[in-house]
């Protein structure tokens, strides 16, 4: 089965096909795009400026056109946050998963943007929140792309790939 991925809002051409490349290459399946949708105006929280990601996991895991896929990633250009956090780079559900491309940007953080840096670790993102939709936990390996992210500087020191034993639990 393949994974899909739904862009919501504006998302580069060139980040999607590069989150498609580390996700094929990551789980060994096809990927495919979905039509871009709408900002989740129901995940919206006006007070935070902020998007509630598991609103967007859980309209990814019901929607029936998503259904035919093994598993689906939303990727938004914006901020997402949790109950108890500031903010989160991503969040993942059983099959479903979320990433924020907002605090990804060198910009964000006041930085002249490095468009490298910025698509490296948009890859990184991804392959984590689906890496724990199929069941993997954080790894205590800070190379592996399993590794939690607490700040931006913990996604630059980790690697895009599994670390040895991440790929054993994965079954790749």
């Amino acid at each position: 089965m393949d994974i899909l991925i739904v862009p919501f809002g504006e998302v580069e051409h060139e980040v999607k096909e590069l989150i498609k490349k580390k996700l094929n290459e990551a789980f060994g399946r096809g990927v495919s795009e979905s039509g871009k949708e709408r900002l989740p105006d129901y995940a919206f929280d006006s007070m935070r400026d902020q998007y509630l990601s598991i609103r967007i996991i859980n309209r990814l895991e019901e929607e029936t056109d998503f259904k035919r896929f093994e598993k689906v990633l939303g990727i938004i250009d914006a901020d997402l946050f949790v109950p108890g956090f500031r903010f989160i780079f991503g969040q993942a559900g059983r099959k479903a998963a979320v990433i924020a491309l907002e605090r990804l940007h060198e910009r964000f953080w006041g930085l002249p943007e490095n468009r490298a840096l910025y698509l490296r670790r948009a890859a990184i993102e991804a392959v984590h929140e689906l890496g724990h939709s199929y069941g993997l936990a954080h790894c205590e390996n800070a190379r592996c792309v399993m590794y939690f992210s607490n700040t931006i500087d913990d996604t630059d020191r980790k690697g895009a790939d599994f670390c040895g034993e991440c790929v054993r639990r994965l079954g790749n």
